[in-house]
């Protein structure tokens, strides 16, 4: 059910939940946290309520979007109530502000926070420099921000590693978890020797594969060559040189990674690029600050830098590409 509450205020649109929870309707107490979107165009804006909906089933919200309409309109706040099949197990509220009003979404959203319940703040598209220190940031617990969906990816995950605090999190991170998983698993088998160097290959503006490199130079604690290529989205490749040989882990489609390394058989991996849905459902299963996700941003300094020579260093071993021997 979709409510429209056009040239309302607050207060009038909490008069509605309340009365919305007397016929029946959602019940504020089995809410678990506040998700606060901060939605810059429509199309995201409908996405990202998609995403909110269906992390909802594991994680029952409220749901508070705050929308900015024409800042040269009369100041106004259009309201909608969104319950039940339109709202997954959660109840959105969607506030469109104008004029003067654009600038306040964190007074807008103040009377509408659940009592006694984190706050996580969620921007789907460009997000500020600092979400700590941005309005509706200042309100959260946890701020997500999603550096691939920014017009400069590598830039602003450079900006908030410099600006980061406790509670910071990006969904260009979270898209890693499969691959760290895989890459952590592959070491706990025999041999078990000392990685000496690794290299990472993928797409140039991936904040997910600067950030994937980032981790192991972190972790590690050896020289990381970041090698930027063209021929593939997202992620493609990363070597990890040992004594015996690498352990490689290629994934030139975007969905079906290859793992091979020395006295093991080569193994074919499900890998399919993450959508915001799922990384949204991770990211709200913690709300305590990601020390990994911060190692990670300290790593981006200690990263060496190299293009692929040809368009078809995706479908040449990581350790080719490496050497020098393969390229672009």
């Amino acid at each position: 059910m979709i409510i429209d509450l056009p040239s309302t205020t607050t207060s009038h649109v909490n008069q509605k939940l309340v009365e919305l929870r007397e016929r029946g309707g959602a019940v504020a107490l089995g809410r678990v946290l506040t998700l606060v979107i901060a939605a810059e165009d429509d199309q995201k804006l409908e996405e990202a309520i998609d995403a909110a909906n269906e992390a909802s089933r594991e994680h029952p919200s409220r749901v508070i979007v705050v929308a900015k309409g024409s800042r040269t309109a009369a100041p106004r706040i259009d309201g909608q109530i969104r319950v039940g099949g339109d709202a997954g197990a959660s109840e959105v509220i969607v506030l469109r502000l104008y004029g003067a009003l654009a600038s306040q979404g964190q007074s807008a959203v103040v009377p509408l926070l659940l009592p006694d319940a984190p706050i996580v703040t969620w921007w789907p598209s460009a997000g500020p420099k600092s979400p700590a220190t941005d309005p509706l940031g200042e309100l959260a617990q946890r701020r997500i921000t999603d550096s691939a969906a920014e017009r400069n990816p590598i830039r602003a995950l450079t900006t908030r590693g410099k600006s980061y605090v406790e509670g910071d999190s990006d969904l260009a991170w979270t898209r890693l978890t499969y691959w760290r998983a895989q890459l952590v698993s592959a070491l706990d088998l025999p041999p078990y020797e000392k990685v000496t160097a690794a290299t990472v290959t993928g797409e140039a503006d991936s904040p997910s594969t600067e950030l994937l490199a980032g981790w192991l130079a972190a972790y590690l604690k050896v020289p990381v060559k970041r090698v930027k290529t063209s021929s593939a989205q997202g992620i493609v490749s990363v070597s990890l040189e040992r004594r015996s040989g690498a352990v490689e882990l290629h994934r030139p489609d975007g969905r079906v990674g290859t793992l091979t390394q020395p006295g093991q058989p080569t193994r074919r991996i499900a890998l399919q690029r993450r959508d915001n849905k799922d990384c949204l459902i991770e990211e709200l299963r913690r709300l305590d600050p990601d020390e990994i996700y911060e190692a990670a941003l300290g790593g981006l300094s200690k990263l060496a830098t190299g293009a692929a020579k040809r368009s078809t260093a995706a479908r040449k071993p990581a350790k080719a590409v490496a050497s020098g021997k393969s390229g672009k």
